[in-house]
């Protein structure tokens, strides 16, 4: 499943084509891609049909499009899921699930076409909140003020509301750890209450959004925690250890455009990101340690497998 550095690669080539962008026309071509609308609110091509987008934005895992109607398209890639941008006339890819047709007054027509192999994935327009701490939503690389939501960009005429304001399919997820508004104190001391092991911790999209299990297996090897060590009993300076783990390799995946082990995560060019070569731990079950040359190993873990250093991550 895609995770944060791989959706913030997807939102940062999203942002430039659909930012002032208007939804010319919809095409939806599998309806269980559209398994998260709510068609009581009204028909999903009804709500987006002329509406100009605000920008790209992002929590943890979820990806929103704000519209000038005061909604938000919600991309969620699932397993599989894939936004590509195309040139109207280009090949249909026999995985098209919907199509957006948008018009920018920079770019000009533009095909927003939403693929997915295993449909786990979705689109959905949904209603917009306040964030409870009345800070900027998510990333959209726009707003840079994490102590408000004054002064925010957007079309003439829309709502400047926007940046502080959140799908209700996304209220729930965590502050992810590259958020501007993300508050280390306050996740630190959740986890010193947390009595589970630590990667269930880390998975916990309440608690701490957009690490999955690459992440969180790369993380607890460079901070030489064992997964299953419980979250109560780091010590703070394991602790700090840990998230500044965490942020380093969300920064560096970032860097890399991601991790693809296949074609099923790509950029909207379709390119995949090479962050795969230079992990450390996940999917090395047999390796030696880059630091002391015991075989990596895999354990079973919530049906999914977790990938440490026997000798360096001891359980404590």
């Amino acid at each position: 499943m895609p995770e944060l550095p791989e959706v913030e690669v997807v939102r940062a080539g999203l942002a430039p084509a659909v930012t002032g962008a208007v939804i010319a026309g919809v095409e939806v071509f599998e309806r269980r891609s559209l398994r998260r609308h709510d068609p009581a609110s009204a028909p999903f091509a009804d709500l987006l049909q002329g509406r100009a987008v605000l920008a790209a934005v992002r929590r943890g895992k979820f990806l929103w499009l704000p519209l000038d109607s005061g909604r938000a398209l919600v991309v969620h890639l699932g397993m599989s899921g894939q936004v590509l941008l195309r040139s109207p006339g280009s090949d249909t890819d026999r995985q098209l699930r919907i199509r957006l047709q948008i018009e920018h007054q920079e770019h000009g027509e533009l095909w927003v076409d939403f693929v997915d192999q295993r449909i786990f994935g979705s689109m959905a327009v949904d209603t917009m909140q306040p964030t409870r701490d009345g800070l900027v939503a998510g990333y959209s690389g726009l707003v840079g003020d994490a102590s408000g939501v004054g002064g925010a960009p957007g079309l003439a005429g829309a709502s400047p509301a926007w940046p502080g304001l959140i799908p209700s399919q996304v209220a729930h997820i965590a502050r992810d750890p590259l958020d501007p508004g993300f508050s280390a104190p306050l996740f630190l001391a959740a986890l010193a209450h947390k009595k589970t092991g630590i990667k269930r911790a880390l998975l916990d999209q309440t608690l701490i959004s957009g690490i999955g299990n690459i992440y969180a297996d790369e993380a607890l090897f460079a901070a030489r925690v064992h997964y299953e060590q419980p979250a109560h009993s780091l010590t703070p300076a394991k602790g700090r250890a840990l998230l500044a783990a965490v942020r380093s390799i969300l920064n560096r995946a970032l860097a890399e455009g991601g991790t693809s082990f296949d074609a099923q995560y790509v950029n909207v060019n379709g390119q995949s990101g090479y962050f795969s070569h230079s992990l450390n731990a996940y999917g090395r079950q047999g390796s030696p340690c880059p630091r002391c040359g015991t075989p990596l190993v895999r354990e079973q873990f919530m049906n999914r497998g977790s990938h440490l250093c026997p000798r360096c991550q001891r359980l404590r």
